[in-house]
């Protein structure tokens, strides 16, 4: 009976863990890439504002600019947001999908690779969060993560299983 009870359990922590994700993820996707937005722009002004200071030498500073997107998933995914800035303005964690940990550095970066590379064909690869379990994308499974509601999570890790009573009542 006990192993029954498991499965429906895992279930129901998926649903809870996972439900409404993938609107979320879409846009803190666009907050983070209007984030990322500014953020280039206000490298690419102080880039151009040194390149006049030193006569040219310091646009060659520009070759910097494509790996901000990079360095901000990677940087964003180790903080202690585990998350986005835009994942984190819409209650979105991230955790290692077997533990609900946070994620590692290796899983960080494994992440972001596959996010950037992926990036181009970002539309597509939501359909694939429809049919996989805990609505991973790419990016996710092949990094072992996965993205959860924070609230979700901080119930789940700290709560601990929810007791009945003969009346029904939740204790």
């Amino acid at each position: 009976m006990s192993c029954a009870a498991t499965p429906v359990h895992s279930v129901l922590q998926d649903d809870m863990l996972t439900r409404g994700v993938i609107s979320r993820r879409v846009f803190a996707w666009l907050l983070d890439l209007v984030l990322q937005a500014f953020l280039l722009m206000a490298l690419w002004m102080v880039i151009i504002a040194l390149g006049v200071v030193t006569l040219g030498l310091g646009w060659s500073l520009m070759v910097v600019l494509p790996v901000v997107p990079f360095v901000y998933y990677v940087i964003s995914l180790a903080s202690p947001l585990h998350a986005t800035p835009g994942q984190a303005a819409c209650g979105l964690a991230v955790a290692d999908n077997e533990t609900l940990m946070p994620p590692s550095v290796p899983q960080a970066l494994i992440c972001a690779i596959v996010y950037v590379v992926t990036a181009p064909a970002m539309w597509i690869l939501v359909l694939l969060a429809l049919v996989t379990k805990r609505r991973r994308l790419l990016h996710d499974l092949l990094s072992g993560l996965v993205v959860v509601r924070k609230r979700a999570l901080f119930d789940l890790l700290t709560d601990p299983a929810p007791r009945w009573t003969m009346q029904g009542v939740r204790q």
